[in-house]
């Protein structure tokens, strides 16, 4: 640790709020002689002691109580110190401000669980899962957190790390010696086991891939001209009335987002101003925000009012594409869109003979999935649900999962590539200093994960989005 790591720190560790607890945390070397300044009495190690929290002229703050963990066995691995109180806002901000007049200072944004790492208390993967757990949004989410949290996610990582240092050793124990060198690229052994860990490490990635979207899910846009549903449709999703509706075009003119969890799966879905030539600056503004936010989106739902259908459907899709394409080429920006984008033609409870369902549309030789609903009526939104989940490769049905974030998907994206050189390498009998090249970096990505390599920008980068008191 860093010499400013040896100051004590300090930070309201519950929730800004009324609420019957609060919790003032407190952790580095002068835990000890803050709890006696402010408890007025030593404070028994794991022993729940009431008290009366003192100034420094002896008047009351409050009564709670105050828990001492010394160090190491403690979170931070420093000693700790939980001062207990009421959970008024005024009561836990003075107690805060006695705890820094007696010497400790605000603590960061995920600086306790950053000593717990520095401390060998967690690795990294374990010190994100404890952000993660806490953001959590689903039942799934909460499972996989703390299976990460417990160390499953670790555990897997160390045994490629360990598999793959096992051949490194072989590999540069033999670069020395000619003969050894043929013959070990010549050995079939070795090119197996490089093969078997790259599935393991594909395979780990699935599993992250599923981990991720569980904590992160997708962020879905709903697009489209005036009046053509988008809100009647976000309310239907939804299952509650979110957003006004009425028969006035431009009623919506901000972006207005509404969270939902589609069997596990985190889903934030914005309903967006429609699509139109404008020359209020306020619907023009709206229109802007639109715009980003579909630039900005995993999955976009072009609505369309199918009720408004002339002469071919096709004019009537290609008049709503060009709207949202805007200025730009209509086909390049589908293009640009492959995956992203899809049709939903909605109000079919106002055509005759037209049911719910699911199929694709042609516009200009490219393919697009495209939906027949009825938002007011809520049919065909089960197939809509359903494409979300099954497009962005969510797996409902996997519960040995870790809990990830994208920088450890890329991470073993890299591990895979590096391990798919070497092999290469190994095939074409190449030289054996850059099969050990590639082991290296791959094994370096891997140990990046865990935080046994890494960066002091990265820690900055990952603890500060941690809450205050974590």
């Amino acid at each position: 640790m860093t010499l400013q790591d040896t100051d004590t720190i300090s930070a309201i560790a519950t929730p800004v709020g009324r609420g019957g607890i609060g919790i003032v945390r407190v952790s580095g070397p002068s835990v000890m002689q803050i709890a006696l300044a402010i408890c007025g009495r030593q404070v028994e190690a794991r022993v729940a002691t009431y008290c009366q929290f003192r100034t420094a002229e002896g008047k009351v703050l409050d009564s709670g109580i105050a828990l001492f963990f010394p160090g190491p066995k403690s979170f931070t691995g420093e000693d700790v110190l939980e001062l207990q109180g009421h959970g008024g806002v005024v009561v836990l901000k003075s107690l805060l401000r006695r705890t820094l007049e007696c010497g400790a200072r605000m603590a960061r944004p995920g600086e306790f669980t950053e000593r717990a790492f520095l401390n060998d208390k967690l690795d990294l993967l374990q010190a994100e899962a404890t952000a993660d757990l806490i953001s959590a949004t689903s039942e799934q989410a909460m499972r996989s957190s703390v299976r990460t949290l417990q160390g499953a996610f670790s555990a897997h990582i160390h045994a490629l790390v360990k598999q793959i240092t096992a051949i490194r050793v072989n590999v540069e124990a033999a670069i020395d010696f000619s003969e050894d060198a043929i013959d070990l690229l010549r050995d079939t052994e070795v090119a197996q086991a490089l093969q078997d860990i790259n599935t393991q490490v594909k395979a780990t990635y699935e599993k992250a891939r599923q981990g991720a979207l569980l904590q992160e899910g997708i962020a879905v846009v709903l697009a489209g001209a005036p009046n053509a549903g988008k809100s009647t449709l976000l309310n239907a999703l939804a299952g509650s009335n979110a957003a006004i509706v009425t028969d006035i075009p431009g009623t919506t003119r901000d972006l207005l987002r509404q969270q939902l969890d589609i069997d596990g799966l985190p889903v934030s879905v914005t309903d967006t101003a429609g699509l139109r030539a404008s020359q209020n600056p306020v619907e023009m503004e709206g229109i802007r925000r639109a715009r980003d936010a579909v630039n900005q989106a995993d999955q976009v739902l072009l609505v369309v009012d199918a009720s408004l259908n002339r002469p071919g459907e096709n004019d009537l899709i290609s008049q709503n594409l060009d709207l949202l394409a805007l200025d730009n080429n209509t086909t390049q920006w589908i293009e640009q869109y492959n995956g992203r984008l899809c049709l939903v033609l909605n109000k079919i409870d106002l055509i005759e003979g037209m049911t719910p369902g699911q199929g694709s549309t042609v516009y200009q030789q490219l393919e697009l999935p495209s939906f027949h609903i009825s938002a007011q009526q809520g049919e065909g939104l089960d197939n809509l649900r359903s494409f979300l989940k099954n497009n962005c490769g969510y797996d409902e049905g996997t519960e040995d999962v870790f809990i990830a974030r994208e920088r450890h998907i890329q991470a073993l994206k890299i591990v895979a590539g590096h391990l798919e050189n070497a092999g290469q390498r190994v095939s074409e009998c190449l030289h054996l200093e850059l099969v050990a090249e590639e082991l290296r970096l791959g094994q370096q990505a891997l140990s990046a994960i865990t935080g046994v390599v890494t960066s002091d920008d990265l820690l900055g980068e990952i603890f500060a989005n941690f809450c205050l008191g974590k």
